[in-house]
């Protein structure tokens, strides 16, 4: 036998999964499933999409890799409008919830707030 030719049958060697590929895959099925199931309700979608993201993070942490707070965020901020839109499918409100205007305003506004809390750490 020559050098490390018996090392594969001793030791297999050990593939780690690629999260966020794995994770990009997920949201990719759970995105064409949504629109193909046009019979879920409003708010699905997004359920699905922020328990993907937590998933990840949740992963990550698992393995002792930092978590993304950009998925994080996301994550929550899209698991919280799509309850929002399966309750007011289900509720009967007097007004309309402009979720996509609200996630817009949200996520500028933490762009925003975490941006101008960078600059002033570092004055």
């Amino acid at each position: 036998m020559g050098q490390g030719e018996g090392m594969d049958m001793e030791e297999p060697r050990r593939q780690s999964v690629d999260l966020e590929k794995l994770a990009w895959g997920m949201l990719l099925v759970w995105w064409g499933l949504r629109w193909l199931l046009e019979f879920l309700p409003n708010g699905t979608g997004l359920m699905g999409t922020g328990v993907i993201l937590l998933g990840l993070n949740a992963a990550r942490s698992m393995r002792g890799e930092p978590t993304r707070r950009l998925t994080t965020m996301l994550g929550l901020v899209a698991l919280f409008l799509g309850g929002l839109l399966l309750a007011s499918a289900a509720l009967p409100l007097p007004v309309e919830i402009p979720v996509l205007e609200a996630l817009l305003i949200g996520l500028g506004g933490i762009l925003v707030v975490r941006e101008l809390i960078r600059v002033r750490r570092s004055a």
